[in-house]
């Protein structure tokens, strides 16, 4: 509950501070899917941890290694919020200043994350796919039947069914608005790769995973997740192809202009695939768990 009110809090202090592509998506990962992951978490592993002595001093140890060699990384970082910091002295500048001329869209959050650092956010999606492929490999090997339907619907609860009935449409449309309109507004794949990914893991919990999977199957899921990825990366291939450099859009058309609109566009979709796919693929496998650790009690 505390880790859901922070989340809405956060995401209303990106938007006071004008990050509203920020707020999307921690409106619907840090307020919503998260803290519900960490509930399927708790039910998985129960309230008590077991005791397993031999492993403390070595988790100790790492730990401690991790974080004193991410603290000495912070060191060298010029202060919080510094305006003489390299990115606000170099990098910001070039950005607000030559973003409409070299891109041609009003939305800079947009044209940063997918024309200018294109391969930083390629790499943060390759991230999201291994890491649901990572959460796959881990849950999957407990349980044979990692498709047995898993959180059980809430049929009682009428009054919330019918409300989610009428929120879930709107709900999905808006994260198609999110999709296509993000080159001109706040949004893009990311956000609207999690507000479709809330909106398909609120119609499982009141209708159950069994009725979700009839309409998204965890196979179609997992193309999906791969499929986004590949996207992305087809249209750096493509743009080899005509002459340019990876990932460089401009070489798609025959207008620089044109070319990077087309790519943003493509490789925008492969974003919003990918996430959509890998969190209620990571939903439906921590359910399944939780519903196979319930029946194995019983």
């Amino acid at each position: 509950m505390l880790s859901g009110i922070y989340g809405f809090l956060s995401a209303s202090f990106f938007v006071l501070m004008d990050a509203v592509d920020v707020a999307f998506t921690e409106a619907a990962v840090g307020s919503g899917i998260s803290p519900l992951l960490m509930l399927l978490t708790v039910a998985l592993v129960g309230r008590h941890e077991k005791q397993n002595p031999g492993r403390g001093l070595p988790a100790l140890v790492l730990v401690t290694i991790t974080g004193a060699l991410l603290i000495i990384g912070t060191l060298s970082m010029p202060d919080f919020g510094s305006a003489n910091a390299p990115a606000q002295t170099h990098v910001g500048p070039y950005y607000i200043e030559q973003s409409a001329a070299e891109i041609g869209i009003p939305n800079i959050v947009t044209s940063v994350l997918a024309s200018y650092r294109g391969f930083d956010t390629f790499g943060e999606v390759a991230v999201v796919f291994t890491a649901g492929i990572g959460v796959l490999s881990l849950l999957m090997l407990k349980s044979s039947t990692p498709e047995t339907p898993a959180v059980t619907s809430a049929h009682k609860h009428k009054i919330l069914r019918i409300v989610s009935k009428i929120l879930i449409p709107p709900i999905l449309l808006f994260s198609l608005y999110v999709q296509f309109h993000g080159d001109y507004g706040p949004g893009g794949g990311f956000q609207a790769g999690v507000i479709f990914a809330a909106a398909i893991i609120l119609y499982t919990m009141f209708f159950g995973v069994d009725i979700a999977q009839q309409v998204v199957s965890s196979a179609l899921l997992r193309v999906l997740a791969a499929f986004g990825v590949l996207l992305y990366g087809s249209v750096g291939l493509v743009s080899m192809l005509n002459g340019g450099t990876f990932l460089d859009y401009s070489a798609l058309a025959d207008n620089p202009i044109t070319g990077q609109h087309i790519g943003i566009i493509v490789i925008e979709l492969g974003v919003g695939m990918t996430v959509a796919a890998v969190m209620v693929m990571i939903f439906y496998c921590f359910a399944g768990q939780v519903n196979t650790a319930r029946e194995a009690d019983e």
